[in-house]
């Protein structure tokens, strides 16, 4: 051998003389077989991986983990990956904010969406969680933000207030829905101690009673009340939903929402049901939960409910019947109601629900609805200004003359108000008629107790009975409401009266013997403030009085809001709390509590909200972005509130509602 190498050198010949080989042109076989082997290894281990991921096994995760890679990639070399944004004005912010289509985006991708649209049209199977809102995240370095979307802000910050977008833009009044801590450390141990009493509720619900409609927490079980009938809607899941998700408890949030989009199921649910309790707390929360995280399962479930009360609306004046049967849309009203009449504090309890509903789903039908509600109102006469609890919705006419701040009345009034809010304050008509509605209230049933405690009485006709329902105590905080929200002639004598009010409303918890108030209270010349009847003295974990120390906090700021508010919040601890959860009392004067064993859905969604607000920062759920349901349910104010989530027809669904 010539070579002294360990492999074989080849070379060519031309004309017998050997020519320099730097390549040849071919492999032998051998080698091309195993360079083959080598890719495809490559190759399936590559791909294999990617299919094998454990956030990609399943379909729920797969879009988080896009975005997970994407922002990888994105902090590694975002000027390789991807071209530089193009610069806007305040005005292209705002659009992009709020869904506007004519923020000026390449047109190409603009055709895709409108497919893409038009697909979904097409297989109503089809479902996706709607877009959030695209927002900016705040700049901790002073520079430009990056875009993110509404998921990732509420899990990094929490704090979305002044921000900066690409291009200098400051945008403001970003909402904040979770987070609201604060610098004081009083309040913060307060808002961890709710907290724990959220979780505590909710873990035994959890345990016990998961998916019926309340929890029985001596007895360990679940508990379904009349106004559910007898179905198990989980009630405590739609109504306390919204608290967990402002709460930041995730994952019971997450437990809550899978079983609303896997088990609530309106197609399952028979029997009668109340439209007033189903309509604020069902597609109230609902709603409540579409708006802050623009999961569009929540609108359509919202959607359906809405759908199965339609019926009841099918009288002679269109004022809905209280109950209708969810297998064949028959309705009725209670017999005990002044002949078969309807109710002023539920068909007038419809308004924010079913305007929203409209906004989001672009059916008009439900705006319809309550607006002729409005119409009917309006065009009757009221005795001094003032509106009978009773009206029957086949003549039309008053039933009997019973006024009241409380039962029967009560969120009749606070709808006026709050319809106004949720407008952005364009519906002027019903402001107009709250404050005529509520000048009269004032003038004929606003009473001064010989010790000088102001309180709404009830009016039966000519006779004045001096009795207050707890359920009236939400008129301190809304009058409070009304007078923040509008300076005009009336809102000194608002705010004074809301004052006076909440006080009354705090004497009748202070003067029980466990620090919380009876379901009503009574004045004489002997006693104030206090219950006569036994049948008035239980407390049932009641939310109002909360409600007016959180909305009396936010407008004033008088500390001693929070202060009533931790005392109430010190004795459900103390005089609530069982081990299976916290239950009513029958007696608010014994300090050795009979329970009631049930642990109302309101609980959650009231209570235990209001006051984990009251502790916090007056940013998280501000009063100038949402408005609350009478269940506690915040709702976005149009043209305010940038997560309002209107819905937008496409040229096809606009033609076909035409």
């Amino acid at each position: 051998m010539t070579g002294t190498g360990i492999l074989p050198t080849y070379q060519r010949f031309v004309n017998g003389m050997p020519v320099p080989s730097f390549s040849r042109r071919s492999f032998r076989s051998r080698e091309k077989y195993f360079i083959l082997i080598v890719f495809l290894t490559f190759g399936i281990v590559c791909f294999g991986t990617l299919f094998f991921l454990p956030e990609l096994r399943s379909s729920n995760n797969a879009v988080d983990s896009v975005y997970k890679v994407y922002k990888h990639m994105q902090k590694a070399g975002p000027e390789l990956l991807i071209p530089a944004p193009p610069q806007m004005n305040e005005g292209d912010a705002l659009k992009l904010l709020r869904h506007d289509d004519s923020f000026n985006e390449d047109p190409h991708v603009v055709v895709d969406r409108e497919k893409f649209r038009q697909k979904l049209n097409e297989d109503p199977e089809f479902k996706v969680i709607e877009r959030p809102n695209v927002v900016p995240s705040i700049s901790m370095d002073g520079g430009a933000g990056v875009i993110h979307n509404d998921l990732d802000i509420l899990k990094d910050s929490g704090v979305l207030q002044n921000v900066t977008l690409i291009g200098g833009v400051t945008i403001k009044n970003i909402p904040m829905i979770v987070g609201g801590e604060t610098s004081d450390m009083v309040q913060e141990q307060r808002r961890h101690k709710i907290k724990e009493m959220m979780k505590h509720a909710w873990d035994n619900y959890v345990r016990y009673a998961w998916g019926k409609n309340e929890l029985r927490p001596i007895t360990k079980r679940g508990h379904s009340a009349s106004i559910f009938g007898s179905m198990y809607m989980g009630a405590t899941i739609v109504d306390g939903l919204d608290t967990l998700f402002i709460m930041g408890m995730q994952d019971e949030y997450k437990m809550g929402r899978d079983w609303i989009a896997n088990e609530f199921n309106v197609k399952n649910f028979n029997g009668e049901i109340s439209v007033f309790e189903t309509n604020i707390r069902v597609v109230g929360g609902l709603l409540t939960c579409y708006a802050l995280t623009g999961d569009v399962m929540f609108r359509d479930k919202a959607k359906a409910v809405a759908d199965k009360l339609l019926p009841a609306f099918e009288t002679p004046t269109g004022i809905p019947y209280a109950l209708v049967n969810l297998e064949n849309g028959h309705s009725k009203n209670y017999q005990w109601a002044s002949g078969g009449s309807s109710i002023l504090s539920e068909f007038g309890t419809l308004h924010l629900e079913f305007v929203y509903l409209s906004e989001v789903t672009g059916d008009p039908i439900y705006r319809r609805k309550v607006e002729h509600i409005r119409q009917v109102l309006s065009e009757l006469e009221k005795p001094n200004g003032l509106y009978p609890n009773y009206l029957n919705p086949k003549t039309g006419r008053w039933g009997q003359h019973h006024m009241s701040m409380g039962a029967l009345g009560d969120s009749f009034y606070e709808y006026l108000l709050k319809a106004w809010i949720q407008s952005g304050y364009r519906d002027s008509s019903s402001r107009q008629t709250f404050d005529e509605a509520i000048n009269a209230m004032l003038k004929h049933m606003l009473k001064t107790s010989p010790n000088g405690l102001s309180y709404f009485a009830e009016l039966k006709y000519e006779r004045i009975e001096h009795k207050m329902d707890h359920l009236g105590c939400f008129s301190g905080g809304l009058l409070g409401l009304g007078a923040r929200t509008l300076q005009n002639e009336y809102s000194e004598r608002y705010m004074q009266v809301a004052k006076d009010i909440t006080h009354t409303c705090h004497e009748s918890y202070d003067r029980a013997d466990i620090k919380l108030g009876p379901e009503a209270f009574r004045f004489t010349q002997n006693i104030e403030a206090k219950a006569l009847k036994y049948n008035e003295k239980y407390y049932i974990l009641r939310p109002e009085v909360i409600e007016s120390y959180f909305i009396m906090w936010r407008v004033t700021k008088d500390p001693k809001y929070r202060e009533w508010g931790w005392e109430a919040a010190k004795a459900i601890e103390t005089y609530c709390r069982v081990a299976g959860g916290y239950s009513g009392v029958k007696n608010v004067y014994q300090k050795e509590p009979s329970y009631d064993d049930v642990q109302q859905s309101f609980f959650l969604a009231e209570t235990l909200k209001y006051l984990y607000l009251l502790f916090s920062d007056d940013d998280l759920i501000s009063l100038d972005q949402w408005v609350f349901n009478t269940e506690a349910h915040p709702l976005p104010i149009k043209g305010v509130n940038p997560l309002y989530r209107p819905f937008k027809a496409t040229n096809n669904e606009q033609q076909q509602q035409q």
